[in-house]
């Protein structure tokens, strides 16, 4: 892959790998940092990638293995240095929603509220039922490239999606949205 199959790539993939690792992450500036990781490890890379090929799958993938090296790394320092303060910073600073075009203060509100409740419920899934989810909705990728990012079947993919919907259904549900 040349120079400006690597810029086209960026310019038609760029936006869906970002999201991904943004979702993947839990946050921007994580997200944003994983996407420059990954970015970076492609571009070492480039000269051995066939532009013909896959390579948004290759870089998700590339991405996924980048991100559970760093929790690993992370959980590694802190069951040396427990980092609990962090931790309820982080948490008392969740995710929020700037791009929302709503009319009124109230629905705004309520869209930003479901929002940062799906997102909790979504990251509080286990991975196997995480991964699909996030890569189908933030990454835009059919079943059939999922399966082949996680290396499983495409059945695998569609049943793990079904069950964190219903899960995601049921959490919903006990918090009182409807829909």
């Amino acid at each position: 892959m040349n120079t400006n199959e690597f810029e086209q790539f960026i310019q038609d993939n760029g936006k869906d790998i970002l999201r991904f690792c943004r979702m993947t992450c839990g946050d921007k500036e994580s997200g944003d940092e994983l996407y420059q990781d990954t970015m970076l490890k492609l571009l070492e890379k480039k000269e051995h990638l066939d532009f013909r090929q896959n390579i948004k799958s290759y870089a998700l993938s590339i991405s996924m293995l980048l991100w559970k090296n760093k929790r690993k790394k992370y959980a590694n320092r802190k069951r040396l240095v427990p980092t609990e303060s962090i931790d309820r910073m982080e948490e008392e600073n969740n995710l929020t929603i700037k791009d929302l075009t709503v009319n009124s203060p109230e629905n705004y509100m309520i869209q930003t509220d479901i929002s940062n409740a799906v997102q909790r419920i979504v990251a509080n899934l286990p991975e196997m039922y995480r991964m699909p989810i996030h890569l189908y909705y933030s990454a835009n990728m059919p079943v059939q490239e999922i399966a082949q990012v996680l290396h499983i079947p495409e059945g695998t993919v569609k049943s793990r999606m079904n069950k964190a919907r219903r899960l995601l259904k049921i959490e919903l549900e006990v918090l009182g949205y409807d829909r």
